[in-house]
């Protein structure tokens, strides 16, 4: 076994701490990668709260992980040491099924697995995330990273990057089309991003006025006050796409009446019920889609990097020290991150020596 070291809460709702733990073995095809940055994604403030009912304690949280290449297996052949490389939100699939053979292993039909909270494909060991020293991973779920991006800013990139990419693409956003974006936060700052650099004519709908000059900073032509009424009304019919990045509850259809006839309102944010339910009304009439979208496969996530290389796009990162990621766990719930921590991975030391 590789002792390792990292951040883990041991129940539900308990803070995180300090804990030292062991990883498997390097198996033949797999990656040893030393973590040097790691995000802080809301998904890691639910695990570690059991929101969804399905975390496994004790919980190491971290799915958006970059780092650099320390050990390769025997069977490895497209990394070396010292190769820069990601990890997403998963780090295996079956690799047998309709969906994985399509680079889809995001929706693997025999489950993928993911990062943390889940468990090894071959041995059933626990999976641990990013808020650690190191991280083993099978080969073909790792993600190179360009040589043009800044391994901090990058690493929001290997969730809330292709999260909002892989609808974009899925849909085929397309130059000139209408994209509006429900949320500004760490998804919603990277949906606008990529629209832009698509090329469409992006909206920002918010409920926070305070919003506006961050919008247009980021590249939007418009940005709509999502609670007054009239102005809602008045775009009605003009959306090819909506992308809404919203983690709660809310109500769909005031912003499904914004579409265009067979426009399609995306979501990425909600994981439960819809709730007030979405008025047939408003689909049948105009033809239009209420579609979900689940991160990206493996290749997908590649090309969404070298995109983000090729136009220049990061996330806004704010970096902390992994002693404060309770605090920033707490910042998080608040909305107060513009627009998502990054840890950096070489505090850990400073913890470890401290303890």
């Amino acid at each position: 076994m590789t002792p390792s070291y990292g951040f883990a809460c041991t129940e539900a709702g308990a803070p995180m701490k300090p804990w030292s733990f062991e990883r498997r073995d390097l198996r033949e095809d797999d990656v040893r990668i030393e973590i040097t940055h790691c995000g802080v994604c809301h998904s890691d403030i639910h695990q570690a709260h059991n929101d969804w009912g399905v975390a496994t304690f004790p919980l190491v949280p971290g799915h958006e992980i970059v780092g650099r290449v320390v050990e390769v297996g025997s069977a490895v052949s497209t990394y070396k040491v010292g190769d820069k490389v990601g990890v997403g939100c998963m780090v295996d699939s079956c690799q047998e099924c309709p969906s994985c053979a399509e680079g889809l292993e995001q929706y693997c039909e025999n489950g993928m697995t993911p990062t943390y909270a889940g468990e090894d494909r071959r041995d059933g060991q626990p999976t641990y995330g990013g808020y650690s020293d190191q991280i083993i991973v099978r080969d073909k779920f790792v993600l190179r990273m360009p040589e043009n991006l800044d391994l901090a800013a990058a690493a929001p990139l290997l969730c809330a990057g292709i999260t909002t990419y892989s609808p974009l693409k899925h849909v085929g956003l397309a130059k000139g089309q209408k994209l509006a974006v429900v949320g500004l936060g760490g998804l919603g700052h990277m949906a606008i991003k990529f629209g832009v650099a698509m090329g469409a004519e992006v909206t920002l709908f918010t409920r926070s006025a305070s919003k506006e000059a961050e919008a247009r900073e980021l590249g939007c032509t418009h940005v709509v006050l999502s609670t007054n009424e009239e102005e809602m009304k008045a775009l009605a019919g003009t959306f090819d796409f909506i992308l809404d990045t919203v983690p709660v509850p809310h109500d769909l259809n005031p912003y499904i009446a914004t579409l265009k006839r067979d426009g399609t309102h995306i979501i990425v944010g909600v994981i439960g019920p819809l709730d007030p339910p979405v008025s047939g009304v408003n689909l049948i009439f105009g033809r239009k889609t209420v579609l979900g979208s689940l991160i990206g496969g493996i290749a997908e996530t590649q090309e969404m990097l070298d995109f983000c290389a090729e136009h220049g796009i990061s996330c806004d990162i704010e970096t902390i020290k992994i002693a404060e990621i309770n605090e920033a766990f707490d910042r998080t719930v608040k909305g107060d991150v513009h627009y998502r921590f990054v840890i950096d991975m070489a505090s850990l030391a400073e913890t470890k020596q401290a303890a």
